[in-house]
């Protein structure tokens, strides 16, 4: 058997047992075949994404869906023959500040073409000026319309920043309307028209209670109890004491830490209220079922990105477990993942990545990734011409083909992710009363 023969094969095994044989990895792997080979040099992709401090539990899953997308990559002959190489850089959990040097330090020690993270604890525009100083690509999963904000006002300067999910106001709607259309389906008996929101001080989480306050008289519900509670929480008491003596029929906590939100939740089922309990986000990660255990049972979440249960996400999440064991968290996998093959693509199609101050095949790069439609374990990921954040299903377009979905899941297993209930045609079952309602 010759070498050529046997790498061949070796790749062919490798994407088999990922489950990507086809799709995004068969995608790169016909436009490597079909060009001319560059040099072969590495592609260098920095992530700054928080590795250690409160919220690593993401940063860690942010680490390794970049890595397995480019062992992914790289398997079928990277971006036009040239190997993806990750740097990664630990943000901590902190502010803007460490995160611009990350940034920085990525781009000028490590020579990255693109930066590609998660989430990071920051205003959601750290990255923006110094992505758009280094004329690189710069992807994000912030969830914040600062950044469309941004993009908007100075559309030359930050050609190459893209939010690759919709921005966090769109939760407040989309759960609203996720609470109208179970009721409608008889699936959830609201006890009263009482709704208590709970959100910590971050931007993210108050634009998404704000959102919910101010839209909750549309659906007939009277917000009882709004309160800003101090992060990290370990103490759920006296926000416990406020829900317990007048309980509403929903109960909304936008501070989306998922140890926090385990806590409310271990606090919460000494004396539950008569209330659906929906969790920001949180609730999503492995992280949270482990600590809540048997009170996880019951609770509602959402998210605008993340994993898909249909054939694409489960052969994600399948080989992800796999590779990283039972508790890790697709969800925030999923992220990273999907953002370095989508660059990939980009960047093959506009005949290669451009370097660090390489403005030229940068904006061509850029290009390409706006005018892309991505079909991977989160569903379509396509971009906004003025604001480059990702289109959102049902909420901004009716076509799922052409929107990221919001995702509505709920936990009916401790041992097991959550259930998709939302939306269709992705949901898997039906909103189910939680354990400790009545009736």
């Amino acid at each position: 058997m010759t070498k050529e023969l046997q790498h061949t094969q070796t790749r062919r095994g490798f994407l088999k047992s990922a489950g990507m044989a086809t799709g995004s990895a068969a995608m790169l792997a016909g436009l490597n075949s079909a060009a001319q080979a560059q040099s072969s040099d590495p592609v260098v992709i920095g992530c700054p994404a928080p590795l250690t401090g409160i919220v690593a539990a993401d940063g860690i899953e942010f680490q390794r869906g970049i890595q397995m997308a480019a062992d992914e990559i790289n398997a079928v002959g990277g971006i036009l023959g040239r190997p993806i190489e990750l740097v990664f850089a630990d943000t901590q959990s902190k502010g803007v500040d460490v995160v611009i040097q990350s940034a920085q330090r990525l781009i000028d020690r490590d020579n990255a073409s693109a930066l590609i993270a998660g989430y990071n604890l920051e205003n959601g525009t750290a990255l923006h000026d110094v992505a758009a100083d280094a004329g690189v690509i710069a992807m994000h999963a912030n969830t914040v319309a600062v950044h469309d904000e941004m993009v908007k006002s100075d559309p030359d300067r930050y050609w190459g920043t893209f939010q690759y999910d919709p921005p966090e106001t769109l939760y407040g709607g989309g759960f609203l309307k996720f609470l109208k259309d179970i009721e409608d389906n008889g699936e959830f008996s609201r006890p009263n028209n009482k709704i208590a929101i709970i959100t910590g001080p971050g931007i993210y989480s108050v634009n998404i209670a704000n959102a919910i306050r101010d839209g909750a008289g549309e659906y007939g519900y009277d917000v009882s109890l709004f309160e800003t509670v101090a992060i990290p929480v370990s103490d759920w008491g006296p926000t416990l004491a406020k829900l317990r003596a007048d309980p509403p029929a929903v109960i909304v906590v936008t501070h989306f830490y998922p140890q926090d939100q385990a806590l409310f939740m271990n606090q919460f089922m000494t004396d539950p209220t008569n209330s659906l309990v929906y969790l920001q986000y949180g609730a999503s990660l492995a992280a949270f079922r482990d600590i809540a255990g048997d009170n996880s049972v019951g609770v509602t979440y959402a998210t605008v990105l993340g994993t898909l249960q249909d054939e694409m996400g489960d052969a994600f999440a399948k080989a992800y477990k796999e590779r990283y064991g039972d508790l890790s968290s697709t969800a925030s996998g999923c992220q990273t993942y999907s953002a370095l093959y989508a660059y990939s693509i980009a960047a093959a199609l506009a005949g290669g990545p451009g370097a660090p101050y390489d403005d030229v095949q940068n904006k061509a790069v850029a290009d390409r990734l706006r005018s892309l439609i991505f079909r991977g374990p989160v569903g379509t990921m396509r971009f906004h011409a003025d604001t480059q954040s990702a289109w959102s299903y049902p909420t901004e377009t009716n076509d799922p083909s052409l929107g990221m979905p919001h995702i509505f899941s709920q936990i009916f297993d401790k041992a097991e992710d959550g259930v998709l209930i939302a939306p269709a045609p992705y949901k898997k079952a039906g909103f189910k009363m939680p354990p400790w309602m009545k009736g």
